[in-house]
């Protein structure tokens, strides 16, 4: 029965994955989503953390912090179980692929979907934008958007569904926790940054 399941779920991730990367094939796709899906990468969503460091207020700074500490869990979770679990990416397995960027890690979990999705949580829950004197938080369109980048790691060949799904979960839950928590680990970096301030005081006055 378990493996009657397994088979079925896994049989409908390829289905669904040859739905959006052929089914859903147009050359206007086919520009816009291999440059949207490098605004998934680690490296990007890192970047953008650095840049609310650097050019924003003491409450941004604290806010990029958070959204560094989730991309850090999520990348942890997504490194260990691509190794655990070991999947091929769909290009190097399947046929007909339309694929539109080569990659040459595993496959699942999709990293972009989890980092897209910790940075979306991460710095949405901690901002507002106004419409018509009505607040709405910044994390819905960041959401929205991070899911256009899971679509696009489909769509350009390189990740089933299922990985953008997990990636996407993984994220949202790391960035869930480090908000939950951000009291406690911002006051034990602070307590941290004021002992080592005292010890090379220390130090400095020794010498």
């Amino acid at each position: 029965m378990h493996n009657i399941l397994l088979n079925g779920i896994l049989n409908y991730n390829i289905a669904l994955f040859y739905s959006i990367n052929n089914g859903m094939y147009n050359p206007v796709f086919n520009i816009i989503m291999p440059i949207l899906t490098n605004f998934g990468s680690l490296i990007a969503c890192s970047l953008v953390c650095v840049l609310i460091f650097i050019f924003g207020g003491r409450y941004s700074k604290k806010v990029a912090i958070l959204g560094l500490l989730a991309l850090f869990l999520s990348s942890a979770a997504v490194l260990t179980l691509k190794y655990i679990v070991a999947e091929p990416r769909p290009f190097a397995v399947l046929n007909n692929v339309h694929l539109l960027a080569i990659e040459n890690d595993y496959s699942f979990p999709s990293g972009h979907a989890a980092a897209s999705f910790a940075a979306a949580v991460a710095i949405g829950e901690k901002y507002s934008f106004i419409i018509k004197s009505k607040s709405y938080k910044l994390v819905y369109p960041l959401l929205a958007f991070a899911a256009v980048i899971g679509f696009s790691r489909v769509y350009i060949g390189v990740h089933y569904p299922l990985d953008v799904i997990f990636g996407a979960v993984i994220g949202t839950i790391s960035a869930l926790a480090v908000v939950r928590f951000e009291g406690k680990i911002l006051d034990f970096i602070y307590l941290k940054r004021i002992t080592n301030m005292n010890i090379a005081k220390k130090l400095k006055d020794i010498i």
